[in-house]
């Protein structure tokens, strides 16, 4: 049966990494406010991040899934 979920096996690394290839840090951070996006940002510190913070977890699977629409 196929998964009809567009974002199915994508890992919150790859969702991370395609946010910022499309948007770049600073939209990024613009589109969701938080300070690992706008204060000398890394994937490796966002990812620290957004795996303690569910909300802002949430915040990037739902612009994650809006951007692969």
């Amino acid at each position: 049966m196929y998964n009809q979920d567009p974002q199915h096996g994508i890992t919150l690394e790859k969702m991370l990494t395609d946010l910022v290839d499309h948007f770049g840090w600073e939209e990024l951070a613009r589109r969701i406010p938080i300070k690992c996006f706008s204060n000398d940002p890394s994937i490796k510190s966002s990812l620290t991040f957004l795996r303690r913070t569910p909300w802002a977890r949430a915040q990037v699977e739902q612009l994650d899934a809006r951007m692969r629409r």
